[in-house]
């Protein structure tokens, strides 16, 4: 097998600590303790630029004649490469200019701008940056600087190799990386399987950018026709053809995740360092779970590396969504119940002490409703035994926590106009957020009055608020006033709330 060893003399001659740091090694207590194995951070995110790409950028740069620095220097990057490359430029005294993809999270722009660098926009993925950057520098004569496919970039990478060797001399059972073009799978795995070869280096991608996974049982680079954005610091259609003849032979396998598993170990870092990795700087943690989950291993010493934490803060309400539908502690379903009174409460009552989450419901007509619900849950089996009730129960239920379609879009679109409700009545309600809140509030709630609209989210606030609308005939209007005011939560009427009539209101 080919060791490519030559990359050690590259690795141990690096010059990357100009302006890089060896970043510590972080035991993650709560998630060992909770896995059951030894779990170790090295924290990438703690660079100077928030990422690892620093190291390889600067390792580079570092090496080009005083010429190429004077004429100045052309990158593609989704994000931390660029920021590398502008750090590096300002450090080294030279202009930089970035080609990124024009769907590239506006923190990572400004850094870049920020750093000096002049930044160009240009297509929706990393290749199509590329391609432009390409044409760029042949018009200039400005050098490029390649984010992954170079000696030089992948010996700076693994540089990380090297201080996790040096830093835990103890046994290692498997290391975890994030794999985009490949260049820090590469750079660690041809430092540790040629110190340390009894080490497993295991690749993480992203089961809508596996272009290394697909490479390597091709044979041969495949290039993706498409790549998922979510973690867009590994969107990477097409590896590298270096980084990719070195992960073909020297990583031990490549782990598949989804956007549910990578949101769950954002959250899993937050919970251990009080840290928000960016979804691809949370990619190989998410691999390194789903090992234990597969392997069932108990007692091992696992590294992962948090390669970094250039996060748009609004992303997080994302992430927050999706991170319990991973671990199965919230399922989502769509249920049939008949549309008569009392059905919200016979529903409510089957599900028994588990929390609700989420509630959305819009009449349809006058025999059956579907709600859209979210449930805390104690896991996948927990799940399936929810399903299994309801369906037992006569509440027809689909499970759709592993739906996208639903994830993403569905459970904000429940509703529309109906002609069939003349006298609804639209009321927000407050009342503080416990478990079983929810529950007290529809048994409060019993009435002779319809219920035509519902809303509610867990936001994990002091306070749940929901959204209810209710079919009132003029006449009982005045008995229907002194009801609320006998319910005792906090309530405001929107009936005429330019929204709710323009979108949800009869036609």
């Amino acid at each position: 097998m080919n060791t490519h060893q030559h990359y050690l003399t590259r690795i141990l001659t690096a010059s990357v600590y100009d302006v890089a740091e060896e970043t510590p090694l972080d035991y993650a207590r709560n998630l060992s303790d909770r896995l059951n194995n030894h779990i170790w951070i090295k924290r990438e995110d703690l660079q100077p630029v928030f990422s690892f790409k620093i190291r390889g950028a600067y390792n580079k740069m570092a090496r080009l004649p005083e010429s190429a620095l004077k004429q100045g220097v052309i990158t593609a990057s989704a994000g931390n490469h660029a920021q590398g490359v502008a750090l590096s430029a300002q450090y080294l005294g030279c202009e930089a200019t970035i080609v990124m993809p024009k769907t590239t999270p506006k923190i990572k722009v400004d850094a870049v701008k920020k750093r000096g660098g002049k930044v160009v926009l240009a297509g929706e993925s990393f290749n199509d940056a590329y391609d432009h950057a390409m044409k760029l520098a042949a018009q200039s004569g400005l050098t490029y600087i390649p984010p992954f496919d170079d000696p030089d970039v992948i010996a700076g990478q693994g540089t990380i190799g090297l201080e996790i060797i040096r830093q835990h001399p103890k046994p290692i059972d498997a290391v975890f990386v994030a794999i985009g073009g490949g260049g820090l799978a590469a750079g660690v795995a041809a430092f540790i399987k040629n110190v340390r070869p009894d080490i497993k280096i295991i690749g993480v991608e992203t089961d809508d950018a596996n272009a290394m996974k697909q490479s390597i049982e091709a044979g041969s680079r495949v290039e993706l026709k498409d790549v998922g954005l979510f973690a867009d610091g590994t969107a990477v259609k097409l590896v590298g053809e270096e980084t990719f003849a070195i992960c073909r032979d020297l990583l031990d396998e490549i782990i598949i995740v989804d956007t549910d598993a990578v949101c769950a170990a954002i959250q899993d870092t937050f919970d251990d360092t009080r840290s928000i990795n960016e979804p691809s700087g949370a990619l190989a943690l998410a691999g390194l779970k789903a090992y234990i989950a597969r392997e069932q291993c108990k007692g091992q010493t696992l590294i992962t590396i948090a390669s970094g934490a250039n996060m748009n803060f609004h992303r997080l309400r994302h992430v927050s969504e999706r991170c319990e539908l991973s671990e199965g502690h919230e399922g989502i379903f769509a249920v049939t119940i008949p549309e008569q009174p009392g059905s919200f409460r016979r529903f409510i009552d089957l599900l028994g002490s588990r929390n609700i989450t989420e509630f959305n419901y819009r009449y349809g007509n006058s025999t059956r409703a579907h709600i859209f619900v979210g449930i805390q849950s104690g896991g996948t089996a927990d799940l399936q035994n929810i399903a299994a009730e309801l369906n037992q129960a006569g509440l027809p239920a689909l499970d759709l926590t592993h739906d996208e379609i639903a994830k993403i879009h569905i459970r904000y679109m429940v509703g529309g106009r109906t002609n069939q409700v003349p006298n609804e009545r639209l009321f927000s309600f407050e009342f503080p957020e416990r478990p079983g809140a929810l529950h007290r509030f529809l048994n409060h709630m019993q009435s002779d009055w319809n219920i035509t609209l519902f809303h509610y989210r867990n936001h994990g606030a002091d306070y749940g608020r929901i959204l209810v609308g209710l079919d009132v005939p003029p006449q009982e209007n005045a008995v229907f006033d002194a009801f609320l005011e006998q319910l005792g939560y906090v309530h405001q009427e929107h009936t005429d709330n330019a929204a709710y009539q323009r979108f949800l209101g009869g036609a």
